[in-house]
C-alpha cells in the first residue's frame, strides 16, 4: 500500500498530470452467466446482476479555494476534481481534492516576490585585465603602431622646434630609409625607420618625457632660440649636462616653455619637451585659471578695482579677469598689492588690465598655474621636476 502510494505520488507530482481532470464514475452493470456443458448434457444456467453504484460526494460547504479548483466536464457536464496526495498529520498518505495549504502559501509568496531588476552596464564590476603586463609590453613594442608624423618626432628627438623641423623637411634635408621625404605628415616609426636629418642618423629610441617646473628670474626670456644669451633655457645647462647619467641610451630632449611671461616677469613657468601637454596647456580654450601677484605704484581705489574687474580690449577681444583683489597691506611691504586671476593667456594681458584702470605695475609675479601653486621654498632660477599628481592639477588629462 505504502509503494503504491509513493508510485502514484511521484506521478502526480509531474507538473503535467496535477492538473489533468478524473471523470467521476457512473452506474456500473455486472452480469455472470453459466452456458451448456460441453459434453452436451444440459445444466441450469443462472444468471446474476450487480448493481454497482459510488454513493455522490457528501456536500461540502464551498470555499474560495475549492471554487478556484472545481471544473465541469464539457462532455457529460459532470463535476470534475483533481486529486492531491498529501501525508496527514498522523504520517500516513491520503488522498483530497484540493491543494495543500502550503502549495497555496508558496504560490502566493511567488506571485508577490518582487522581480530582480537587470544590472545595468556602468554599474557592473570591472573585469581583470584579459592580458599579462608582459603580453601587452610585447604587443607595445612590437606589434601596435606607434608612427607618428615626421615633423613631430623630429621635433621629439631634440633636432629642432616643429615650426622648424617642417621647414627642414621642406628643403629636403631628410631622408627616411634612403629616401628624401619633403612630407612632414608622412608616418615614421623612429624604432623602425632609419631617418636622417643633414647626415645625421636619428637615434631610435626618444627621449623620455619631461616636465619641470621653474622661478623664472627676471631678465630672462621665454625663448629656445640659441642666440639668446639669457634665456630660460640656459637655466637648464646642468640638467642637461647630466642627462646620460639619468637616462643612458637615451638622446637628450629638447626642451621649451609652455606658454611665455614677458623679460619683466617673474614666477611660475612649466619647461618641457612634450609639444601636446604645452598645446593643451598653453591654448586659451583650456580655460585654465592663472594667478598673478602684481605689486602698484601709488595707492589703489575702489573704483581702480572695479574698472580692472570689467576688463579691457587686448588685440581686438575684449579680456575680463576671473578675480581681482587688494591683499591686505604688509609691514615690510610698502606697495599695495593686488591679486588677478585670468584664464584667457593674452599677451601683457595683466599688465593691460592695470594699465586701463590707470596704475603702473611695480612687479608682476605668477604664483599659480591651474592647480599647482609656485613651492614658497623654491628660490628665483631654481626648477624642481614635476609628478602625475602636480600634472593633474594643472590640468594635464592625459
Amino acid at each position: 500500500m505504502v509503494s503504491l502510494a509513493a508510485s502514484s505520488l511521484s506521478v502526480l507530482s509531474k507538473p503535467s498530470l496535477i492538473l489533468n481532470p478524473i471523470r467521476a464514475i457512473s452506474r456500473i452493470s455486472c452480469s455472470l452467466s453459466s452456458n451448456s456443458a460441453p459434453n452436451g448434457s444440459s445444466s441450469s444456467s443462472s444468471s446474476m446482476e450487480f448493481n454497482i453504484t459510488f454513493a455522490p460526494p457528501t456536500p461540502k460547504p464551498k470555499s474560495k479555494t475549492d471554487d478556484s479548483f472545481q471544473f465541469i466536464d464539457q462532455n457529460t457536464g459532470g463535476q470534475l476534481f483533481i486529486p492531491w496526495i498529501v501525508r496527514g498529520e498522523d504520517g500516513n498518505l491520503k488522498l483530497q481534492s484540493h491543494p495543500p495549504t502550503r502549495f497555496l502559501h508558496s504560490m502566493s509568496e511567488a506571485e508577490a516576490k518582487p522581480k530582480k531588476k537587470k544590472v545595468s552596464v556602468d554599474k557592473r564590476v570591472p573585469e581583470p585585465p584579459k592580458y599579462s603586463k608582459a603580453a601587452r609590453r610585447f604587443y607595445n613594442e612590437n606589434i601596435r603602431d606607434s608612427s607618428q608624423r615626421l615633423s613631430k618626432v623630429l621635433a621629439a628627438a631634440g633636432v629642432a622646434s616643429r615650426r622648424s623641423s617642417e621647414e627642414l623637411i621642406f628643403e629636403g634635408r631628410v631622408t627616411v630609409n634612403g629616401s628624401v621625404c619633403n612630407t612632414p605628415q608622412t608616418r615614421v616609426d623612429p624604432a623602425r625607420d632609419i631617418i636622417y636629418v643633414n647626415g645625421n642618423r636619428l637615434p631610435k629610441k626618444l627621449p623620455s618625457k619631461v616636465y619641470l617646473a621653474l622661478n623664472k628670474p627676471k631678465g630672462y626670456i621665454c625663448s629656445s632660440g640659441k642666440k639668446e644669451s639669457k634665456s630660460v633655457i640656459n637655466l637648464f645647462d646642468d640638467y642637461l649636462k647630466s642627462w646620460h647619467k639619468t637616462y643612458p641610451g637615451q638622446p637628450k630632449p629638447r626642451l621649451f616653455t609652455v606658454g611665455r611671461l614677458d623679460v619683466a616677469t617673474t614666477g611660475l613657468i612649466i619647461v618641457t619637451n612634450d609639444g601636446d601637454f604645452a598645446q593643451s596647456i598653453s591654448h586659451p580654450s583650456s580655460g585654465i585659471s592663472k594667478e598673478y601677484i602684481a605689486a602698484i605704484d601709488g595707492a589703489v581705489s575702489k573704483q581702480n578695482l572695479i574698472t580692472i574687474s570689467e576688463g579691457t580690449v587686448i588685440d581686438g577681444v575684449h579680456c575680463i579677469p576671473d578675480a581681482v583683489e587688494l591683499l591686505p597691506q604688509q609691514p615690510d611691504i610698502p606697495r599695495s598689492r593686488l591679486r588677478i586671476t585670468v584664464h584667457e593667456g593674452r599677451n601683457h594681458e595683466v599688465r593691460e588690465l592695470v594699465k586701463a584702470a590707470g596704475l603702473e605695475i611695480y612687479s608682476l609675479k605668477r604664483v599659480r598655474i591651474g592647480g599647482f601653486r609656485l613651492p614658497s621654498d623654491l628660490g628665483l632660477g631654481s626648477y624642481i621636476e614635476l609628478k602625475q599628481c602636480d600634472l593633474k592639477a594643472i590640468g594635464w588629462k592625459s
